[in-house]
């Protein structure tokens, strides 16, 4: 029995003027704003919007229901989620389970950070290995496990 084999690719995606990317990627069904930077080894799902300016690095994992904003920095290895495991195990085909995440404006994510399904306002910073289980309302710096705050920008 043949094995189904999928090749990454760049399909169906809305792009703004001067965007770089740099293959492999896999991104498909999403938008991607003027003058943006798409590292290699990086997945962006359907219906996430990313914005003009913006930069996210090698290896970083955008899932559906995303929308990061302008001017932006996704550091390396930048995990999203959206699915909580609300039932005890995987949504699989049940996307209603799903969560949206929304980042603002001027927001650095450090490399190696997840990102539950929270906002984040704009004029944040995320450390490196954070986790951000909560929504951040306030610009700052943020960090650990839970993200907590540092101190105010």
């Amino acid at each position: 029995m043949d094995p189904k084999i999928y090749q990454a690719s760049v399909r169906d995606v809305q792009l703004g003027e001067q965007v770089t990317i740099v293959a492999p990627c896999n991104l498909y069904e999403c938008t991607i704003g003027a003058h943006s930077f798409i590292g290699p080894f990086t997945e962006i799902q359907k219906g996430v919007v990313i914005g003009q300016h913006t930069k996210v690095q090698s290896h970083s994992f955008i899932c559906e229901l995303v929308t990061i904003g302008n001017h932006c920095f996704i550091g390396h290895g930048v995990m999203f989620v959206n699915d909580l495991f609300t039932k005890g195990g995987p949504a699989g085909g049940d996307t209603s389970l799903w969560k949206k995440t929304n980042i603002g404006n001027h927001v650095s994510i450090g490399s190696n950070a997840t990102i539950l399904p929270v906002n984040i306002c704009d004029h944040v910073v995320i450390g490196a290995g954070s986790v951000v289980t909560k929504n951040i309302t306030k610009p700052g710096v943020y960090a650990g496990n839970p993200a907590k705050m540092l101190r105010e920008l």
